[in-house]
């Protein structure tokens, strides 16, 4: 039975997961990834380098301690950060650190592009989407004004996970999943938006790869490092695609009525949609999946980020998180945390910041800050639940994800700020897994063309140790009143921090 390797870039590190149809998730290993020191206010870079080395780490970890064997590997598949831009030149070398998805520093570079094409509602007309600052037209736009050198050497302006695939196959290519976050490809048509790439820079749609269709295989992974990493040259490597694309499919967001929330440096919430569902608020954004379906998905930049700042502002243990903020009551007695530390892309406040409100002497403890973090960053996906079903989908159930699902009373406060039940027991690192499976797809799809991902889920038999948390109704109460006045507090702050062109 063959097996298959998931590779899941982040922000704060490089995962594997190895997938064996027979036992399920065999092994796992991962090596820390940190930010270059920032260059100011919405910078945030890493050097791919650090992305290879991490890889290879990360692999002879698995190989000392995973209970398998590296020549039984048929396909491996790469999940990555989104709306990244890796500069290459025409020699296929990196020239500049990367610019990552929460590198916001291009916020008024977006704002020029959408002017110059005649607003939002005209840039969504091209591409189904808006154009919030961190998406990788703004990267490029800001690449060509502040440092033209590098921009007039780049010959390929790939993601990161784009980087990661010509690494292991040497192919320049991208997918509709992932590109669909960069600002300038058309969702509905799941093509490149050629108009959007004139206005971005010039000569960009020559500095695109090529798109490749999900499910089909991308190449075999390149001799010379299949005998580094000690497997088989005929290892397939599948398109793979963005995090939050390979995180739907390891959570089981591979048909209707699956609603996926997702606790990690950023908050996500997502479905499947067998159509585009296009926002013309902006707040969800219409991507593609990397399956053949579509995607829509809200994102906040700060999830776990708002409870790690808080917690080291307040020297508490990560094991004493939980202890800490439970001490608290649901509320927190009036104090609110609006979690906008890093700015933000949903509500739209690239230039905005953290804060928590009604600190009395009564509730300006350590326990209470703690739990005012946790609530503020579930009332902003909460928010974006309701924006979901606003669009027209439905769901009973989430299914929660992500590291911060690892704390009980996390699942507790989300299940009761957004009324429904919440299901546990999906894997944590589900873009890891995600990308397993998509390599597993991908690998069946050689000899069975109509193969599903869905009827690959199924088949892998990955949701049979779901477990429940129910809405705890007092805390539902109180959690309805808090988001309306956390809903008043961000229309106060859209007065603060006003686009750069309203």
């Amino acid at each position: 039975m063959p097996l298959y390797l998931g590779v899941d870039l982040g922000t704060q590190g490089l995962k594997l997961l190895v997938l064996d149809p027979r036992r399920g998730l065999i092994c796992s290993a991962s090596s820390p990834l940190t930010t270059l020191p920032s260059r100011g206010p919405g910078h945030s870079e890493q050097d791919p380098k650090d992305w290879l080395a991490a890889l290879h780490t990360a692999w002879s970890d698995l190989l000392s301690d995973g209970d398998f064997a590296p020549s039984e590997l048929a396909a491996m598949a790469v999940s990555g950060q989104q709306h990244g831009l890796v500069p290459l030149d025409s020699q296929g070398r990196v020239i500049r650190p990367a610019k990552l998805w929460n590198d916001v520093s291009s916020a008024a570079q977006c704002e020029a592009i959408i002017a110059e094409l005649g607003g939002r509602d005209r840039l969504a007309s091209l591409t189904g989407n808006h154009l919030p600052a961190g998406f990788t037209a703004g990267k490029i736009r800001w690449l060509f004004e502040n440092e033209p050198e590098h921009f007039h050497a780049m010959r390929w302006a790939l993601l990161p996970h784009d980087y990661l695939n010509y690494y292991l196959t040497g192919r320049m290519a991208s997918e509709a999943g992932d590109a669909s976050g960069t600002g300038y490809f058309d969702v509905r048509q799941r093509c490149y938006s050629q108009e959007v790439l004139a206005a971005i820079a010039p000569e960009m749609s020559a500095r695109i790869p090529e798109l490749i269709p999900a499910g089909e295989v991308l190449g075999s992974i390149r001799k010379a490092l299949a005998r580094d990493l000690g497997i088989h040259e005929g290892v397939l490597v599948s398109t793979g695609g963005g995090d939050n694309m390979m995180a739907a499919i390891g959570a089981g967001a591979v048909q209707s009525g699956y609603l996926v929330i997702s606790l990690g440096t950023s908050g996500t919430v997502f479905s499947y949609a067998d159509q585009p569902v296009c926002d013309p608020l902006g707040e969800i954004a219409a991507f593609c999946d990397s399956s053949g379906g579509w995607l829509p998905l809200g994102c906040t930049m700060n999830a776990t980020v708002s409870t790690e700042l808080t917690r080291h502002a307040l020297d508490v243990d990560l094991d004493q998180l939980e202890v800490e903020a439970r001490s608290a009551p649901a509320g927190c007695d009036g104090l609110l945390c609006l979690p906008f530390f890093t700015g933000e892309r949903s509500p739209d406040l690239p230039r905005g910041s953290g804060s928590f409100l009604g600190l009395r002497p009564d509730n300006f403890s350590r326990g209470y800050m703690l739990r005012a973090a946790i609530e503020g960053a579930s009332f902003s996906l909460a928010r974006l639940m309701d924006r979901l079903f606003d669009l027209g989908l439905q769901s009973k159930r989430i299914r929660l994800i992500g590291g911060g699902s690892q704390s009980p009373l996390w699942s507790e406060i989300i299940a009761a700020a957004c009324n429904l039940p919440v299901d546990l027991g999906a894997h944590a690192d589900s873009a890891a897994l995600g990308a397993a499976i998509h390599a597993c797809w991908t690998h069946r799809r050689q000899e069975q063309a109509d193969y599903s991902i869905a009827d690959c889920r199924a088949d892998l038999g990955l949701d049979r140790q779901l477990r429940e948390v129910p809405v705890h109704e007092e805390w539902k109460e109180v959690y309805a009143d808090r988001r309306k006045v956390f809903a008043t507090s961000i229309e106060a702050l859209r007065e603060q921090y006003p686009r750069i062109n309203p």
